[in-house]
């Protein structure tokens, strides 16, 4: 994606020793093409420094002109280097990833440069990865590895445990992972109610911990595929997390030290996807496809439009809109697997009945051992009717043998099948459609390859057959990644605008005193919905308080869960979210005691990730003030003139250009608002309108003056804002298309509205979950960044002493070999063994306790002992190849110094220097050679060789380069003209041939016939030496080559090459 140009290279000469000079080169002989004209364009024909070496004095202005350009000159290195450094550093950082997280497994992907979509290969090559984790006092595995050990250490290895994210001690998801998992010990935290991963007394780690380790652990994967560091990444949630399951992902991504770009619904990924690779087929005829995934853990069931819609950016583009969605969280594979894990340990323990054994239940080792092989034997079930189910080894030696049958599997997971339909209404009734009007069910998901949920889920569907047509697997962690390369600024994607859905509504309550009679006051109890069920987010949302003129407390709640069974709303959790209290409203009605109160608004802000977050909350205060019209700056006039030329002034504009928009709703009884009903229902008709949208949706802009309220909220330091600063809406609104009345528009304009914006202090009281603080979440990631370092020193260690015990093998295995032993003593020998030996022994003895350092010095050591006994191996082993080479060329060169000598004086195209040059190397070369040789015969083998590799390696380099040299000259040069076409008449010289003509030697063979070439032309015209050499015509030729374009009839002298 960056290639820099080849524009001031520096020239060097290939690696395989042949050397060919560019043209204009200059080493010192006289020739063609090493004359001062070549040594000029070698050097830069027209260069700064060549400017600067011969200035012409102008009264002293050239020197003026030198020294501003040395002063110049650091300065753009200065800046050349800067720009460089911040290239180079971007394209460092330019892959993203993505993470599709799921219960049992998570695939990574990644995008970088030149590498578009591809799944991460981890450590075993394989495309999918078990989210497992094993604990140790002192080393981590995760993957496979983690998996392997669950079976040796079932209580450290921990799985399945995203279901604790965001839950609190008292939640029922908790005591299900108990029963399911018994062999691990929860601790419980007192100040969030949470629970942790008590893994002995000196470890314990908080499932957020646990989920950081695993993202680290993925980056890491994602790193080593991508070769680059990586920190952007977009992470796939279940489309039925809350609040505070959401933000628990996000606190672990920040301890694993990842940039989230994006928490996004792994049923959003899918159909992203699903688009992506489908946008051709995507018109504006809407088409609802339904998408069934039943992973490990859950099983979510969507309903989603695609059509093409008109963006303001890019125009006609596909979209996907989320419009319904139904779960069932405990419903998937892992529930099929523990039934069927129960049942071979019921079937274990008969067998060995009358034995008095212990119940195999309690065992985790073998329970562990079983739950692999039901997962195994749910796999094979669902392409065979039966299987055998054997273990060796299950529990006290003894080995497990059980035939089970697809039938005895579906009766125990019959309540499971009858749950399969669920999802598939509650999507229906939440997107209020029919399956008449579903086009499609594609499945998702790994347990969908069960048949029996294919066989249920197609009579609920009541569809001819179901859509396989989209990689179950991988659709989630492709959508993610394609949407982490559209938020990241490193790569340009085709546009797809993507619509996802709120599942939980959020509203805002608050109780404020009214007066029913005279004298009597009460407590009114509001509620106003801020993101409504199966609303568009990301979205921004203002709610205005219109009645308070003191200091007052909010809540953020859920809204109506009806939708949610008695056992979803126990998983669920608290359904409040959050009290907000104000702080200093009072004061600042003290402040403007002359203003007018337009409320105080509470900024709202559901993100991309689809959290929520309380952005500001301003007091906001108008008055009208007197402004004449000589006020009115030119520059201001001339300002609003092209504003409003080019129509950027209007309101209408601002609102289609604006990039951060705002819904805006007032104080109002649920219904709608009494005192201000057509702002209540433009604010409703802006909120369903999908018409216009982008790549990343955003409500529409408010109407009035809740557009500038962002821009005048940056300026808190002083507390207040005017209005004064910038055109009045009215104003510009005024300005598009119509001359106003001079007159009229002066009086207006003497009384405007100012306003002035007071930020109000807010205290947050989390009421769901709290949220780790900023100290908990440091110490955290220092935590987990301890135990990264831990694992690479632990690595690097191993690594030096497998290099350590490798050497120590491999060289007293060559030793006893006849090449080494052919160029070493037998006393050279005893001492290397005898070295070799003590470190084996400090390595058995003392190794397990010696640090890095300590191994990489033996090592170092011993490789010093033996250096110069591989070095004379490896010479030897090297001469034949490099001898027969040199020999080689040797030859080769003296037959074609012997050919060119044997040119024709007339056609002789190398110059007598070039030659002589050439033929003294040669007889170099073989004179070192032959001498270097009778000089090796001499010396023992033992001793160090004065024949080296390298030096012939020169040698044929030095030779290679001369030749190479007068090969391209050849290559390159033209023949030389003759002097008359086949007629008899002499060739005219071109228009702008020299006025001294030369005489023309026809070469030896060639008759009187052939057909002339024009003569080549001056040195002077040397820089357009690349155009097409002239053709040979017969009668007529010179005229026709009279009229065509100069450029084409020019040649070059062979001198000029």
């Amino acid at each position: 994606m960056y290639r820099f140009a080849n524009r001031g290279e520096v020239w060097r000469a290939p690696a395989g020793g042949a050397r060919s000079r560019p043209r204009g080169h200059v080493d010192g002989r006289v020739g063609p093409g090493r004359g001062p004209r070549a040594g000029a364009e070698a050097g830069g024909r027209g260069s700064e420094a060549a400017r600067l070496g011969h200035p012409r004095r102008r009264g002293g202005t050239m020197e003026a002109c030198v020294r501003r350009q040395r002063l110049r000159r650091p300065a753009r290195w200065a800046l050349m280097a800067v720009l460089l450094a911040d290239l180079l550093a971007l394209s460092d950082t330019l892959a993203v990833m993505s993470v599709d997280l799921g219960s049992e497994s998570m695939k990574v992907a990644i995008v970088k440069p030149g590498v578009p979509m591809e799944i991460v290969l981890n450590k075993e090559s394989r495309r999918k990865t078990p989210v497992t984790v094993t604990l140790k006092e002192n080393e981590r595995f995760f993957g496979d590895s983690a998996a392997s050990m669950a079976i040796k250490n079932p209580k450290a290895t921990l799985r399945y445990f995203q279901q604790l994210l965001g839950k609190q001690e008292d939640n029922p998801h908790v005591a299900l992972y108990r029963v399911r998992f018994p062999e691990h010990e929860l601790g419980f935290d007192p100040q969030r109610q949470t629970v942790y991963f008590q893994i002995s007394p000196q470890l314990q780690f908080s499932p957020e911990e646990v989920l950081g380790m695993v993202l680290n652990y993925s980056r890491s994967l994602a790193e080593d595929f991508a070769e680059q560091p990586i920190k952007d990444a977009v992470i796939t949630v279940p489309a039925f997390f809350n609040q505070a399951e959401r933000r628990a992902v996000l606190q672990a991504a920040h301890m694993a030290g990842l940039k989230v770009l994006q928490l996004i619904n792994d049923n959003t990924a899918t159909a992203l996807s699903y688009g992506v690779f489908r946008r051709k087929d995507i018109n504006t005829t809407a088409q609802n496809i339904m998408f069934y995934d039943m992973g490990s853990g859950s099983t979510v069931c969507t309903i989603v439009t695609y059509q093409t819609v008109k963006t303001k950016e890019a125009g006609m583009q596909p979209q996907l809109q989320i419009r319904g969605v139904g779960f069932d969280r405990t419903l998937g594979g892992l529930e099929m697997e523990l039934r069927l894990r129960e049942h071979l340990a019921g079937l274990f323990n008969e067998q060995r009945k009358g034995q008095r054994a212990k119940d195999v239940r309690e065992n985790p080792r073998a329970m562990a051992k079983l739950l692999r092989e039901a997962n195994r034997l749910k796999t094979v079930l669902s392409a065979n009717v039966d299987h055998m189910a054997q273990i060796e080894g299950l529990m006290d030696d003894v080995d497990f043998k059980a035939k089970v049958t697809r039938v005895e599997f579906e009766e125990l997971c019959t309540d499971l099948f009858e749950r399969v339909p669920g999802p598939v209404e509650q999507a229906l009734q939440s997107a209020e459609m029919n399956l008449d009007e579903i086009e499609q069910v594609i499945l998702v998901g790994g347990a969908t390859r069960v048949p029996k949920v294919q066989e249920v889920l197609l009579k609920a569907v009541r569809k001819e057959e179901l859509g396989k047509n989209i990689n179950a697997d991988e659709a989630a962690a492709m959508g993610a990644v394609y949407q982490a390369a559209a938020l990241s600024k490193a790569f340009k994607v085709k546009p797809f605008v993507v619509r996802d859905a709120v599942i939980y509504p959020i509203l805002v309550e608050f109780t404020r005193e009214v007066e029913e009679e005279p004298g009597v006051h009460s407590l009114k109890h509001n509620k106003r919905v801020l993101f409504s069920r199966m609303g568009p987010y990301p979205q921004r949302k203002v709610i205005t308080f219109n009645r308070y003129s003191h200091d007052f407390n909010f809540h953020i709640n859920y809204g109506d869960l009806s939708f949610l069974g008695p056992e979803d709303l126990r998983v669920f959790g608290s359904q409040n979210l959050t009290t907000v209290k104000l702080k200093g409203v009072g004061e600042s009605f003290q402040k403007y005691p002359d203003y007018e109160s337009k409320g105080i608004k509470a900024h709202f802000h559901l993100d991309e990730s689809g959290v929520l977050s309380l952005v500001r909350v301003e007091s906001v205060f108008e008055t009208l003030v007197e402004d004449g019209p000589e006020e009115e700056s030119t520059l201001t006039k001339l300002g609003n003139t092209i504003s409003s030329l080019f129509g950027g002034g209007t309101t209408s504009d601002t609102k289609e250009n604006g990039t951060d928009t705002v819904q805006e709703e007032e104080e109002s009884p649920a219904q709608g608002s009494k005192d201000e009903p057509g702002e209540q229902a433009e604010l409703k008709e802006e909120a369903e309108a999908p018409a216009e949208d982008t790549s990343q949706p955003s409500p529409p802009e408010p109407k009035g003056d809740a557009a500038p309220e962002r821009e005048q909220a940056t300026d808190k330091e002083n507390g207040e804002k005017s209005e004064a600063q910038k055109p009045s809406e009215k104003g510009e609104t005024g300005s598009e298309g119509i001359s106003p009345a001079p007159e009229e528009e002066k009086k207006q304009n003497l009384a405007r509205k100012q306003r002035m914006v007071e930020e109000i202090g807010v205290e947050l009281v989390v009421l769901d979950l709290p949220d780790l603080s900023e100290d908990e979440l440091a110490r955290s990631a220092q935590k987990l960044q301890d135990l990264t370092v831990r694992d690479l020193e632990k690595q690097e260690r191993e690594k030096a002493a497998n290099s350590l015990e490798a050497f120590i093998f491999e060289t007293q295995d060559k030793l006893y070999q006849p090449e080494y032993q052919e160029v070493s003593t037998e006393e050279q020998r005893e001492e290397i063994s005898g070295r070799l030996s003590a470190a084996s022994t400090w390595l058995e003895d003392e190794g397990f306790g010696a640090t890095t350092v300590m191994l990489k010095e033996k090592l170092a050591e011993l490789r010093k002992l033996c250096q110069a006994l591989f070095f004379r191996v490896e010479e030897r082993k090297k001469w034949p190849e490099r001898l027969s080479a040199l020999d080689n060329l040797l030859n080769h060169s003296s037959m074609f110094l012997k050919g060119a000598r044997l040119i024709p004086e007339m056609d002789q195209i190398f110059t007598e220097v070039e030659m002589t040059t050439l033929e003294k190397v040669i007889n170099e070369t073989w004179a070192w050679k032959n001498t270097t040789m009778a000089e090796q015969a001499k010396l023992p083998a033992t001793e160090r060789p004065v024949l080296l590799s390298k030096d012939i390696e020169a040698k044929m380099m030095a030779l290679d380069r001369e030749v190479q040299y007068l090969l391209n000259k050849a290559k390159f040069t033209k023949p030389r003209p003759r002097p008359k076409d086949k007629n008899g008449t002499r060739a005219e010289p071109p228009l702008n041939a020299s006025d001294h003509g030369e005489k023309v030697i026809r070469p030896p063979g060639q008759t009187e016939d052939a057909q002339p070439i024009s003569e080549p032309e001056k040195a002077t015209r040397s820089e357009r030496a690349d155009s097409e050499p002239l053709e040979l015509k017969g009668a007529g030729a010179e005229s026709e080559q009279k009229e065509q374009p100069t450029e084409q009839k020019r040649t070059v002298k062979n001198d000029e090459l």
